[in-house]
């Protein structure tokens, strides 16, 4: 079975879209569908409901897209092993990041890996770091990078790279509710003030279990997704929210919020890589993970 072919679906599985996928492929959306279809005629299964206006997957198209993911993995294993026999590695390595790691951190990771091995084609993909780990378990991606739950999932490598405070955050000057302060905050006063939260994820499931160490209930005025979105509404003025420190420094709209030093201080984050234990045999991801460790030194 062609490789390419199996690229190709696993990138349409993926965006559920001929031309998008296409695009990314380099080849036009009709040269696409004949080759899903020759795909099926293969496999003598239909992988797509397709019609005018949408594309999903089949049952059947949900089970190949497992071992797709699977045999693509594997093939990129052994043609790196046999390339780092050869003395220099060749291939691709796909990783997804928030965009605020994007240039926090990741940048000067890139920049060395790229000047070490400069015939790997890195892919990047961001969006909501909340998605890191499944972005991994389901082979969509090689590696993410996000914060490191309570509990890491089995058969899942973590490598920390860097450990960012959740902090408490609100407008700088006048506001129109009780701001957080150092000595300890009523019930009353809480009640008063409306929280930005995140919709879920691990700040927002450390901030629940935060309120509830205190014996308090949020007065919520706003759940939003992406730590990027909390920092916004803040520095409008509508309520108090909780952001790792990191995403903070990084926003252009800093300047506009303060840091409240409210007690006691919420669990840190542990932001790092995340991938597949068994991706780790492939001397291409091996190499990231080994650059990765060399940069957060």
């Amino acid at each position: 079975m062609d490789s390419r072919h199996l690229k190709q679906f696993v990138q349409l599985a993926e965006t559920l879209h001929f031309g998008r996928a296409g695009e990314a492929l380099g080849v036009s959306a009709s040269v696409l569908s004949r080759n899903i279809r020759q795909l099926e005629a293969e496999l003598g299964s239909v992988l797509f409901d397709r019609d005018n206006r949408s594309v999903a997957l089949t049952h059947a198209g949900s089970l190949f897209l497992d071992y797709a993911r699977t045999a693509l993995g594997e093939w990129d294993a052994i043609r790196s092993e046999l390339q780092k026999q050869s003395g220099e590695l060749h291939g691709e390595i796909s990783i997804w990041c928030s965009v605020t790691a994007s240039y926090s951190f990741l940048f000067e990771l890139l920049s060395d890996f790229r000047s070490d091995h400069p015939q790997i084609e890195v892919k990047l993909h961001t969006g909501d770091p909340e998605h890191a780990i499944s972005r991994v378990q389901n082979n969509s991606e090689d590696i993410s990078i996000g914060a490191r739950p309570d509990v890491l999932p089995a058969g899942l490598a973590f490598k920390p790279v860097a450990v960012s405070p959740l902090v408490f955050i609100a407008a700088k000057g006048h506001v129109d509710f009780p701001k957080p302060g150092k000595k300890r905050f009523s019930k009353e006063a809480w009640d008063e003030t409306p929280m930005i939260m995140s919709e879920s994820g691990l700040a927002r499931r450390r901030l629940d279990e935060w309120f509830a160490g205190q014996e308090l209930v949020p007065s919520i005025y706003a759940q939003v997704a992406g730590n990027e979105a909390i920092v916004s509404m803040v520095s409008l003025g509508f309520g108090v929210g909780v952001v790792p420190k990191i995403v903070l420094d990084n926003s252009p709209l800093a300047d506009t919020v303060e840091l409240l030093p409210v007690q006691p201080q919420l669990q840190a984050y542990e932001v790092g890589l995340f991938t597949l234990e068994r991706k780790l045999r492939s001397p291409i991801i091996a190499a990231f993970w080994s650059a990765a460790g060399q940069g957060s030194a």
